[in-house]
């Protein structure tokens, strides 16, 4: 990984950017297919991009409009106080004299707050005040996109929205004598903050809960709102994007390859990802696959066809945001890319297969894509035939002054009194961006007479080799003894590992690891990245050459072994005393087989181990170290661990697609310091260990492992297990049930265990954020349940914030009762016995999956279709409702509207269905709906929502929502279009591909939402209640579940 002038974090940047373009609603945009911004929970109006208009100096996070009388002392107050513990800032009014109009002052604090909080309770409307807050609130809306969150405390919204109830008795009063004008304003102002998704009071077991909810919500949206300025102190980078535009030629529907080309530590990979924050919203898909080199490193014993098809599945994953990506030939890219306009960034790049498996034919991508690949072997650019390459040169004597300034004074230039300094730490370290962020960095922060200090000391180290090491080094040498032991740790072992596996990995090994890598960010010798621990290659090198220093002709006196031939020299000779030797790392070097059943009797403090079966001798584990605290060996060919092994220290174990039958024979071992174990794809593994000690154990996998056929009672002593990882278990018959006291299990996967009965009144469900229980059709609720589940009921009367449940395959299920309304997404895919919705759906961001669930009755149907959500709904259907109140066979229709409406937008629901291929072989996979509104003379695309799979004889219902701004005749023509890579046929060879055609259309308006039966869309209808469909069964109540 290449480094330029950046002290931020450029892929947050790119990723809180993206982000933000991604949640703006466009009606009047083309929309693109980046990755979706999942709206979160109870979340208000999507963030919009604001107009050149909107303040941009923010003077407040949030201005909260709310009726004192009502919440100030009470709510308002938990409010003010979670929201200052999250740092976000209110304004609050206690200073200003109240009157029945607002001045100057407050209309400012309003239109300077990124976000308005509109707290609405029984007597809000009877404050002039707070309605002409409103409407100044809501005006800043319509103009500038101000995000506004209503909350609904002890008031219905559809009171407010209609001005009824005790909400519609206090609003008249207040209307009594006022202007007819004023009045309108008003009731359009409420009519507007009523219509947004919000959070109620009545859906929230206590105020803490919903509070603490809203917090959250707001400081997310405060960060993804966060305008982007990582790039804005690069200097040197408007060069670079100059002199790139020819190459680039963006204008061009050709497509191109273009290569960025340069020495390391040169800031490759900073050109190319302002080069992607600049311009990947200008195609249809962008992905910027990163530390290639690294990620998808080249394994010496695979065959070619074989490390070409993994790496396209990584890429496809990548690129369509999709982990279950199945990749059958290395024809894929073609026939999904070739009509895409994409943008994709290969970095980092060190062989030829990698481009070829990725992006080898420029054929393979739609007009206009371009392909950027970033390398420092020029060789590869000219082997993928890359024509258009930007040679990356070392920046000028000025530029390299500016850059280093920025890191040592954080401005271009220096300081009073340290310009002299500052030009000679420049001249002796040269050019290299790396060399000057790594030097300005060190220099950070001191006096003149530090730097004068300093400067014999890094002048000594130029004096030996003059090279950029040194210049690294030099700062290296710099950190105190128990940082340097952290770098080299990380360098030679830990690079690209997750922090919090860091952390519990070397919490033994050096003192203060979060200080340590805290240090080390700050110092820019490491850099962390999506939570893993990340250190530039020039870096990586420093530090395995001070290990391999430390005693060049003879290995087994260093730290650790990187080396292979180093490693092959160790191992064989167990007769020198290796005992300096704590970390060996050997992954996949067919050149490489150490026989010697005696390789670890020397490494008396082996720590740190990472090989493959193929790598060393399995009989070699009988002298392992007895500190070992990190063991990863994959394919492990002994059946058991000996009795000599002792895990006492252990605080990682991982061995996939090993021969293992058992851990170890005989009495329980001492397994209080594991934290994560991973035996997946196990096959032959039968038991586990007793677990009574394992009472730190956070992650357990067993993946695969197909011959395992209990758990061990003692797993519920695992009291901090978060996550417990069993698909594809098929032997395992049951749960034991002290699962109960596992009180911080997040997430539990079941899917593929075909032999498994469940009990889940044994799973402590109040902690599970998700639930897998695909292919389980033999499950329980309660102890006196049958085998054969036909309800599932276990969450009555239980606290839950559950938010995935996959129940895909569970053949006998026939009913579904009331869910968590935490849920934001229900897989209930080939449930074949499925009749019955006894629940209703309250997250307005769920996603529902009824695939092949053919026995829904009516009643569950109509309630799919009346789930408001802003993701989608499938299931079962040969024909478009009669409930769509304008339907149409094929893929356009037009709905007449009775007025132009006043509000800024008005909501409909839609419907398609897919034509039918006249083979049951097919599915659509990966697809979007495209639907395009005429007004008039204004057309534009105004939604598009991804489905990850789609089968004919299926509906597919999600909501829509007009600009009314654009509406320019009471006519609109809604003409839907599916995007798909095609129709995969999925119990053949080869992979076959068919076009996709919608089938029939359908269109309810939600502006004014009557109460339907879904069974005949001709009858009468009544007025909407507060959750726009409402159950029609006068009997429910919400407070009549409990959750």
């Amino acid at each position: 990984m290449d480094f330029f002038l950046s002290r931020t974090n450029v892929v947050s940047a790119a990723a809180i950017s993206l982000l933000a373009l991604l949640g703006t609603r466009f009606f009047n945009r083309r929309s693109k297919s980046h990755q979706e911004n999942k709206t979160m929970a109870s979340s208000s109006i999507t963030l919009l991009d604001p107009p050149s208009s909107l303040p941009r100096n923010w003077k407040h996070h949030v201005f909260p409009s709310f009726h004192g009388a009502d919440v100030r002392k009470s709510f308002l107050s938990h409010i003010v106080k979670e929201f200052k513990s999250k740092g976000i800032d209110l304004f609050i009014d206690n200073d200003l004299e109240r009157s029945k109009s607002i001045g100057p002052e407050l209309v400012e604090a309003i239109k300077g707050s990124r976000i308005a909080i509109v707290l609405l309770s029984k007597n809000y409307a009877s404050s002039t005040w707070c309605l002409n807050e409103l409407v100044e609130i809501v005006k800043c809306k319509e103009e500038f996109g101000q995000t506004v969150m209503p909350l609904f405390y002890e008031v219905d919204p559809t009171d407010i929205k209609k001005q009824k109830g005790y909400f519609g008795e206090v609003f008249r009063k207040t209307c009594k004598g006022k202007r007819k004008e004023e009045i309108q304003r008003w009731k359009h102002a409420l009519t507007e903050v009523a219509q947004i998704t919000g959070y109620h009071s009545t859906n929230w077991e206590t105020e803490a809960k919903m509070i603490e909810d809203t917090a959250t919500d707001v400081s997310n949206k405060l960060n993804l709102s966060a305008p982007c300025s990582d790039f804005d102190s690069l200097v040197g980078m408007e060069s670079h994007m100059t002199r790139m535009e020819p190459l680039l030629q963006l204008d061009s529907s050709e497509v191109r390859k273009i290569g960025i080309w340069g020495s390391p530590g040169i800031g490759k990979t900073t050109i190319a990802r302002s080069l992607f924050n600049r311009h990947s919203q200008e195609f249809q898909l962008s992905v910027f696959v990163d530390n290639i080199k690294k990620e998808y490193a080249i394994p010496s014993s695979s065959d070619d066809y074989s490390v070409k098809l993994y790496l396209q599945k990584q890429f496809m994953s990548r690129l369509t945001n999709n982990t279950c990506v199945s990749i059958s030939h290395l024809g894929v890219v073609e026939d999904r890319l070739k009509d895409k306009k994409v943008l994709v960034v290969l970095d980092d790049v060190d062989h030829l297969e990698q481009v070829e498996a990725m992006a080898k034919e420029t054929y393979w991508f739609g007009p206009g894509s371009r392909i950027i690949i970033v390398t420092q072997d020029q060789r590869v650019l000219r082997a993928s035939g890359v024509n258009y390459i930007h040679e990356v040169n070392l920046p000028s004597y000025d530029e390299a002054l500016q850059m280093f300034c920025m890191y040592a004074f954080d401005q271009k230039y220096p300081k009073d009194g340290f310009q002299e300094l500052a030009w000679k730490v420049k001249d002796l370290v040269g050019c290299l961006p790396l060399g000057l962020r790594v030097m300005g960095s060190y220099f950070r922060g001191m006096s003149e007479q530090e730097w004068t200090e300093a400067l014999p000391r890094l002048r000594t180290h130029l004096d030996i080799d003059g090279e950029i090491t040194s210049i690294l080094k030099f700062s290296y040498d710099a950190l105190g003894v128990e940082n340097q032991s952290l770098f080299l740790h990380i360098a030679c072992f830990f690079h690209y590992e997750k922090v919090d596996i860091v952390k519990g990995c070397l919490e033994k090994s050096v003192l203060d690891v979060t200080h340590g890598l805290r240090v080390l960010v700050e110092k820019s010798l490491i850099y962390i990245e999506e939570e893993r621990i990340k250190m530039a290659e020039l870096l990586l090198q420093l530090g395995r050459k001070i290990v391999r220093e430390e005693s060049i002709r003879e290995p087994g006196k260093r730290q650790f072994l990187h080396d292979a031939n180093d490693i092959d020299e160790v191992l064989s000779d167990d007769k020198t005393d290796s005992r300096s030797v704590i970390g060996i790392y050997l992954w996949r070097r067919k050149d490489i087989a150490c026989t010697n059943a005696r390789a670890f009797k020397r490494l008396y403090n082996l720590r740190f181990l990472e090989t493959d079966g193929k790598c060393i001798n399995p009989q070699s584990i009988n002298y392992i170290s007895q500190n070992l605290r990190v063991l990863i060996w994959e394919d492990f060919e002994i059946p058991c661990f000996p009795s000599s092994f002792n895990p006492k220290f252990l605080v990682r174990l991982v061995m996939h697609y090993s021969e293992l039958e058992k851990l170890w024979e005989g009495t329980q071992q001492p397994l209080s310091n594991l934290k994560w174990m991973d035996l997946s794809y196990s096959r032959r593994l039968k038991e586990l260990p007793d677990l009574s000690t394992a009472v730190n154990l956070q992650e357990l996998s067993l993946r695969g492992c197909e011959s395992l056929v209990k758990l061990p009672s003692s797993i519920g002593n695992a009291i901090d297990l978060r996550e417990l990882d069993l698909r594809f278990c098929s032997s395992l018959t049951k749960l034991p049930s002290s699962m109960r006291n596992l009180g911080r299990l997040s997430t539990l996967v079941l899917s593929g265990c075909s032999e498994l009965e469940v009990n889940l009144a044994n799973i402590n469900l109040e902690s599970l954020d998700e639930l897998n229980l695909s292919g389980c059709s033999s499950l329980k609720s309660y102890h006196e349940s049958s085998t054969d589940i036909e309800v599932l009921d276990p969450w009555r009367r239980r606290k839950s914030r559950l938010r995935q449940l996959v129940i895909n395959g569970m053949e006998k299920l026939v009913s579904l009762p009331q869910l968590p309304d935490s849920l934001w997404l229900l897989d209930a895919e080939i449930c074949e016995s499925l009749e019955r919705l006894d629940c209703s759906f309250r997250n307005p961001d769920i996603r529902l999956n009824f695939r092949n669930c053919f026995k829904l009755n009516q009643e569950a149907r109509d309630l799919i279709i009346r789930t408001p959500t802003n993701e989608y709904a499938v299931f079962p259907a040969e024909e478009v409702p009669p409930c769509f109140t304008h339907r149409s066979f094929g893929s356009s229709l037009t709905v007449k509207l009775n007025q132009l409406t006043v509000g800024k937008s008005i909501k409909f629901k839609a419907c398609v269905i897919y034509a039918d291929v006249g083979d049951d072989r097919y599915r659509w996979d990966d697809t979007s709906v495209y639907c395009t509104i005429t007004s008039g003379r204004n057309a534009s695309i105004a939604f598009k929502k991804r489905v990850e799979l789609f089968l004919p004889g299926h509906l597919f219902t999600f909501e829509v929502e007009v600009e009314t701004e654009e509406v320019t005749s009471t006519e609109l023509l809604f003409d839907f279009d599916v995007t798909t890579h095609g129709v995969y046929e999925y119990d053949c060879d080869h992979e076959t591909w068919k076009p996709c055609k919608i089938k029939g259309c359908g269109i309810i308006e939600l502006l004014e939402v009557p109460l339907l039966s879904f069974r005949d869309g001709d009858e009468d209808c009544e007025p909407s209640d507060t959750e726009r469909f409402a159950d029609d069964n006068e009997d429910y109540e919400p407070s009549d579940i409990e959750i």
